[in-house]
C-alpha cells in the first residue's frame, strides 16, 4: 500500500497503482521474480515495443476506461476525450492553461506528481530509504558538477501513469542543450526505491542546466523508468525560457524528476517540509523562493 499527502486537501491518500500486480511481482524476493526484474529493466526493448503498441490507434479505446477507474479529470484536457489517436496520445496530453494557474513563487512545481523535498542534499540519508545514502556523483556523472550542489537542495518528484506528464521550467532562465546519460529501465515506484534507492541513479536520464538570474544554475533532470518510451525534449537550447514553460514530456510510462540546487539560493515552501509521505503536488503550485 502507497500512501501520499495530497497538497490541496491536506489528507493522507492511498494511491491507486497502475499494474500494481506486475509492480508487486517483479520485485518480489523470489529468484525468478529478481531475473524478471533484471530482465524488463536491462534490456530496452521491452521499454520501446511496449511503448511503441501504446501508440497504436487500437489503444484509443482504453482512454475512457483509464480516466474512469483513476478519476483523471477530462475538463482539464485540451482535447477532448474522443479526439486522442491511442493511449500514447491521451498520455501526453496538453491541459488548459487554466488548469494549472502559476504560483506568483520564484520556484513552482515543474509537473504534476509525488514529491520529496530536502533543503540540503547531504542530510538525505534515512528520509527515503533507511541507511541508503543518496549518490550525486552518480547521478549527475561529473564531479566538478557534483561539487557544485553539495550541500544544496534536492527535489526528487515520481509521475505515475494516471498524472499529467508533461515538465515545465520551474522558473525564468537560459537552459543549455540536455545531456543524456545512459541507463536502465527500472521501476521508479517506492515499492522498488525502497529496495534499491540507486535505481535513481542507474536509469536512463536527462540532465540540463538551467542559467538563472538569482538562483544561480538550477540543474534538471528527467528519469526514465519501466515502459517509458522516450524522454522528449521541446525547448529552445540557449534561448531564454519564462517560468511555466514547457520543457518536454515523457512517452507511456512511470517516470521521474530530479533538481538541484546550489546551497543558500533558495528556501522551500514551508508546507512541503514534512517528510513522513510523499507530497503530491500539481504543477504551477509554489514550490520555493529566493533565500532572503
Amino acid at each position: 500500500m502507497i500512501q501520499y499527502l495530497d497538497r490541496e486537501t491536506k489528507k493522507i491518500e492511498t494511491e491507486n497503482v497502475y499494474g500494481e500486480k506486475a509492480i508487486a511481482f517483479l520485485y518480489g524476493d523470489r529468484w525468478f521474480q529478481k531475473f524478471f526484474t533484471i530482465f524488463v529493466a536491462k534490456f530496452p526493448l521491452f521499454s520501446a515495443l511496449y511503448g511503441l503498441w501504446q501508440k497504436a490507434p487500437w489503444t484509443k479505446h482504453k482512454v475512457k476506461k483509464f480516466i474512469d477507474r483513476f478519476g483523471v479529470d477530462p475538463e482539464e484536457f485540451e482535447k477532448k476525450v474522443s479526439e486522442f489517436s491511442s493511449f500514447n496520445d491521451f498520455f501526453i496530453r496538453r491541459l488548459k492553461s487554466s488548469s494549472r494557474p502559476l504560483a506568483n513563487e520564484e520556484l513552482i512545481i515543474p509537473a504534476d506528481g509525488r514529491y520529496f523535498f530536502y533543503p540540503n542534499i547531504d542530510e538525505t540519508s534515512g528520509f527515503i530509504v533507511k541507511n541508503q545514502k543518496f549518490s550525486l556523483t552518480s547521478l549527475v556523472q561529473d564531479d566538478a558538477l557534483a561539487r557544485r550542489y553539495a550541500g544544496g537542495g534536492l527535489v526528487i518528484g515520481r509521475l505515475c501513469p494516471v498524472d499529467y506528464h508533461r515538465f515545465h521550467f520551474p522558473c525564468e532562465g537560459i537552459p543549455a542543450k540536455s545531456r543524456r546519460i545512459n541507463g536502465y529501465w527500472y521501476s521508479v515506484n517506492p515499492v522498488a526505491v525502497k529496495k534499491n534507492l540507486s535505481i535513481m541513479t542507474q536509469n536512463k536520464r536527462s540532465v540540463c542546466e538551467l542559467d538563472t538570474e538569482s538562483l544561480g544554475k538550477v540543474l534538471l533532470i528527467e528519469v526514465g523508468a519501466t515502459n517509458v518510451g522516450s524522454i522528449i525534449q521541446t525547448y529552445q537550447p540557449g534561448s531564454l525560457v519564462k517560468k511555466g514553460d514547457e520543457k518536454g514530456y515523457f512517452s507511456f510510462g512511470a517516470s521521474a524528476l530530479i533538481m538541484l540546487f546550489e546551497p543558500g539560493v533558495m528556501e522551500f515552501s514551508e508546507d512541503l517540509m514534512q517528510q513522513n509521505h510523499e507530497i503530491r503536488c500539481l504543477m504551477g503550485q509554489p514550490m520555493a523562493h529566493k533565500k532572503r
